[in-house]
């Protein structure tokens, strides 16, 4: 068996063309906007920035950077967050992470109001998610996972899916995710025994630990669907966490790395951005729409 490539670059493209689509029915006065908080000087940080201002131009959504000094106070920067929520034209905040390390993360995305977290960190949209409330913003790693998923056709309830890390931005959210699509869900981690032998008992395998090709192809079992969120780079080669020439002969759907998972999570940030836009239009009676069924809904 040689694995069918699950595009993410392809399939993204698609996905943010509809979103312009959609976007453009607006009037332009009425332009979507997210507000980004970067702080301090993080080369990473700022490569990511710059590639959601450009995506989000591309689809017809305003992109507001904010940046500060790795110095700036806590209080502070809460008074900038309180300032984004009350403001009426901002319909999206994120807070690109990691932050420095005198902030305190969690108070930091809390102070973000629900109804703009954009990127579903905050402990309310959490707690939503783990209720299965379409009203919860999923944060865009895992929203993008489940959508490369469910592009390959195959039914997910029922099927048992095996999550390799536990963080709050990958393993615990799309733990959940899963879990609301009806699969059975073992999570794993730095502290499991014997990885080998639970991963080849997972018909879907989600990579997300950050160890480069830690996943051989003989841990896979025969038409296991893997998708590989790690990014690692060896000998400035980028890689996966999983070994991606032995796993395809022995999966049915792959994502590769580059081009499988990344470009989904930006796509995904838009349009939870878009939801937001489109749910602040109905509470200001610009859009008859009801926001859980209608074309508004990224």
């Amino acid at each position: 068996m040689t694995a069918q490539i699950i595009n993410g670059k392809e399939i993204s493209a698609a996905f943010r063309k509809t979103l312009a689509q959609k976007i453009a029915d607006f009037p332009s006065e009425d332009m979507p906007v997210l507000a980004v908080i970067l702080v301090g000087d993080d080369d990473a940080s700022k490569i990511y920035v710059r590639n959601k201002q450009k995506a989000a131009a591309e689809v017809g959504i305003g992109c507001e950077v904010m940046e500060f000094s790795s110095t700036i106070g806590e209080q502070a920067l809460l008074n900038v967050i309180d300032e984004l929520n009350a403001n009426h034209h901002i319909d999206g905040i994120i807070v690109q992470l990691p932050l420095p390390k005198h902030l305190d993360r969690l108070k930091i995305l809390s102070r973000i109001a629900p109804s703009k977290d954009v990127d579903g960190f905050s402990p309310y949209n959490t707690g939503l998610l783990s209720y299965n409330s379409p009203d919860a913003f999923i944060s865009a790693t895992p929203k993008g996972i489940l959508h490369l998923l469910l592009s390959t056709g195959i039914e997910l309830e029922g099927k048992h899916a095996v999550i390799i890390g536990r963080s709050n931005i990958v393993g615990r959210p799309v733990s959940t995710l899963l879990l609301n699509q009806n699969c059975t869900v073992t999570i794993t981690h730095s502290r499991t025994q014997d990885l080998p032998s639970i991963v080849k008992t997972a018909d879907i395998i989600i990579a997300a630990c950050g160890q480069p090709c830690l996943i051989k192809g003989d841990w896979i079992k025969e038409g296991a669907v893997v998708i590989d969120v790690g990014i690692n780079r060896i000998d400035g080669k980028l890689c996966g966490d999983v070994d991606f020439a032995e796993a395809v002969n022995k999966a049915s759907f792959i994502t590769p790395v580059p081009g499988g998972v990344g470009p989904m999570t930006v796509a995904m940030l838009l349009a939870n951005t878009f939801a937001a836009f489109c749910r602040h239009q109905q509470s200001s009676h610009h859009c008859n729409c009801d926001h859980h069924h209608c074309n508004c809904q990224g």
